[in-house]
């Protein structure tokens, strides 16, 4: 896959190589996150609470979260990050809101963005998006949203690939892809 990436240089990276390199940061946040237990933005959370990474989420609907005996502030948008430079932020979002998102993350100096499957909007085929001729699950992005991440952050991790049925995912393929960036810092 071909991306215009970080400083615009147009390079060849693989799926593998952004996810190892979303998971070289120091910080991490989660758009979209819920206090809701049965919701993705609350598993999501709970995934790196479990791993002891430091993340923050970000929801305008509430102050805080509370996964395990951890309580989390909250901030409303990705431009209240306190250090978003050295953050990597996982998003799992609607795609009406996602690409709002992607601009902000941008504008605050994210390098590095995962779109969560079940964010791919279903009318539009992966051939589109990928180029493959499978149809797209629903999920945090679509054509739109994967293009801009694709160019316009250092590493964009989504899309229909993954070890699980579903796309790329943090829950599926985060344990992996965090054990490569640990073994080799990028």
């Amino acid at each position: 896959m071909k991306y215009r990436g970080h400083r615009h240089q147009e390079h060849e990276i693989t799926m593998e190589l952004a996810a190892k390199t979303f998971f070289s940061s120091r910080l991490y946040a989660v758009a979209g996150a819920s206090n809701d237990k049965s919701k993705f933005g609350y598993k999501l959370l709970a995934w790196y609470d479990a791993r002891h990474l430091p993340v923050q989420p970000v929801t305008p609907s509430r102050p805080s979260i509370q996964v395990s005996s951890n309580n989390y502030p909250t901030v409303s948008s990705v431009g209240e990050l306190e250090s978003p430079s050295e953050t990597s932020l996982s998003i799992v979002t609607q795609p009406h809101i996602t690409l709002k998102v992607l601009r902000e993350a941008k504008e605050a100096g994210i390098s590095c963005v995962w779109m969560q499957p079940g964010t791919l909007n279903r009318d539009i085929p992966l051939m589109e998006i990928l180029g493959t001729d499978e149809q797209a699950c629903s999920g945090s992005f679509d054509t739109e949203g994967l293009e801009y991440a694709k160019q316009e952050f250092k590493a964009a991790v989504g899309g229909n690939e993954g070890r699980g049925g579903e796309g790329w995912c943090v829950l599926v393929d985060g344990d992996e892809a965090s054990g490569r960036a640990k073994g080799e810092k990028l």
